[in-house]
């Protein structure tokens, strides 16, 4: 693994507004990812690990992803998904108010929750194959995206919650600092390992990342747990990874905010079906 020399942009959520540009920027062309410190209170962290130590002891190996190599230690890796069904401590995380700021200026206003779930790696679990996220994640099958498909917007945007502190022991998240400019599957695992850097953090931090950024979990060689709320936002007409509108308890659809709405793709139209859609001029200016 690369120097630690690097340094990834940290704010506190008090600076975010009147950087947005700058970090926008950085999402974009520069380092590709940032962190947001303390932005989730102790309670909230403690809440979020409870809940999911209990689903992921309770509950079988859930499906996972880019553990290709490592099939036998899965069990050393527990997945907590659709966590908007799991307590409303998640309702208020994925909607982090600084978070949603830089996103929306990231993915545009009306982007929406591509999934919300959760990744607690125990002592001793593998990490991952570097990767890159949805939809972007096979693109190892470029014959099956458009043609000239470029790095010059995004239609992913990723926020990491550290619910332990990250450090290099323990796993934290190695990626590339600037790899989205060069979008394709990282392929060669050697020169990932050279020039990858690592998110480390604390406990209650946010790392905000460009969802093109070559990046994978790292092995947890410390003798506790190393969890994370992995959060995919997505822009509005991208379809999203987890069925939101479908896996939802009806209480969580009526307690939720407007924005809370607008994440779960409630609001946004289509697809829908025109035969029986109200005859009236839908879309346009006037």
């Amino acid at each position: 693994m690369a120097s630690t020399s690097f340094s990834i942009t940290r704010v506190r959520p008090d600076e975010v507004a009147e950087r947005r540009s700058e970090l926008v920027d950085e999402l974009l062309s520069g380092a590709g990812a940032v962190l947001i410190e303390q932005a989730f209170t102790p309670d909230d962290v403690a809440e979020a690990n409870r809940i999911i130590v209990h689903h992921s002891s309770a509950e079988p190996d859930k499906v996972t992803h880019f553990h290709g190599a490592h099939e036998d230690q899965i069990s050393l890796q527990r997945r907590v998904w659709n966590l908007l069904n799991k307590g409303e401590v998640f309702e208020r995380m994925v909607q982090q108010p600084q978070v949603m700021d830089l996103v929306g200026a990231f993915l545009g206003d009306g982007f929406i929750m591509g999934s919300v779930a959760a990744n607690r790696i125990l002592a001793g679990g593998p990490g991952q194959e570097p990767h890159i996220d949805y939809p972007y994640w096979d693109l190892y099958k470029r014959s099956s995206f458009p043609t000239g498909i470029n790095s010059s917007f995004a239609l992913n945007c990723q926020a990491t919650i550290l619910l332990h502190d990250f450090t290099e022991l323990n796993g934290a998240t190695a990626f590339v600092p600037s790899s989205q400019g060069d979008l394709r599957y990282p392929g060669d695992e050697d020169a990932f390992a050279e020039h990858a850097q690592r998110m480390t953090g604390s406990a209650g931090d946010v790392v905000v990342f460009n969802g093109m950024v070559w990046h994978c979990a790292q092995p947890n060689r410390s003798s506790g747990d190393r969890t994370a709320l992995l959060i995919q936002y997505l822009a509005k007409f991208v379809k999203p990874m987890e069925d939101q509108l479908r896996g939802v308890r009806a209480e969580v659809v009526e307690r939720a905010t407007p924005q809370l709405r607008q994440l779960m793709g409630m609001d946004y139209p289509y697809p829908q079906i025109m035969d029986d859609a109200q005859a009236i001029n839908a879309e346009g200016r006037l």
